[in-house]
């Protein structure tokens, strides 16, 4: 485990949710070597458990420093955490924050926060929509990061390239990304779908969607890996079913829901 009482105030920190994505379809698309920009950081994909089975319930979490626990010790220190009575998951490495969440905390630690929205709980469209971006100083959602659009991640990446270039590069950053694009729907990045017409997601359409967000995010590493030592965490805030015990969705208890993919490392300046 990092310790984040060395890295909170030195590094850049930015934290991507592939939202949706199931480890059972990260793991495999890794393994199979059609990750290739995810693959140049992780070997692997740490099989973790959601604290939530929706985006706006691990979301909530998420923030308030419960990312995914592993899933032999869900007990295990956490990176960050806030002030809280009774919480038995914090150890010598965590950095404790005495915050509402840990957005906030990091705010009181220097660092200017930004959201780049994706699913419809960071659109900024409805009160509800604007609860979890609210948190950051500056959040950014437009129709072309959400789930309909099939250039959702290019555009994410464009925009968080936009706004961090105007931002002062002594100014440490924290980054927060909801990727979309792997949310249903995601037919449309099967061209076989495409091709006859299908407009139905299944898990080949999941991993294709998986394929399309890597292939976006190298501009985003390579950023970072100019800027400052940056400390990423990429994992997924739940899975969804495409007909396993009957059902179809996530928001309900099942393994492929609960069990995401996860994954944290340090990128060196150079």
């Amino acid at each position: 485990m990092h310790d984040m009482n060395h890295i909170v105030g030195s590094h850049d920190i930015v934290l991507l949710t592939l939202d949706t994505l199931r480890y059972d379809v990260a793991q495999n698309e890794l393994e199979q070597g059609r990750l290739p920009v995810l693959s140049r950081y992780i070997s692997r994909w740490e099989p973790r458990h959601s604290p939530g089975s929706f985006t706006y319930a691990a979301h909530q979490a998420f923030f308030a420093g419960f990312l995914p626990t592993p899933v032999d010790d869900p007990l295990a220190p956490r990176l960050m955490a806030v002030d809280f009575q009774g919480s038995r998951s914090v150890g010598a490495k965590t950095k404790v924050f005495e915050a509402a969440n840990i957005v906030e905390g990091l705010t009181n630690e220097g660092y200017h926060t930004i959201c780049i929205g994706g699913v419809g709980f960071f659109n900024l469209q409805t009160p509800l929509g604007r609860v979890l971006p609210g948190m950051f100083h500056e959040s950014h959602w437009r129709e072309e990061t959400g789930v309909t659009s099939p250039g959702s991640t290019c555009h994410q990446v464009d925009k968080a390239l936009e706004v961090l270039r105007h931002r002062r590069g002594d100014k440490r950053i924290f980054l927060f990304m909801n990727i979309s694009a792997i949310h249903q729907p995601n037919y449309f990045y099967h061209g076989e779908k495409v091709l006859r017409g299908i407009t139905e997601d299944d898990l080949d359409s999941h991993a294709a969607a998986l394929r399309y967000a890597d292939s976006q995010l190298g501009r985003l590493f390579d950023f970072f890996s100019f800027r400052r030592r940056t400390m990423f965490i990429i994992c997924s805030d739940h899975g969804t079913c495409y007909g396993e015990d009957g059902y179809h969705g996530h928001r309900l208890a099942s393994e492929v829901v609960w069990k995401v993919p996860y994954a944290d490392f340090v990128m060196e300046a150079g």
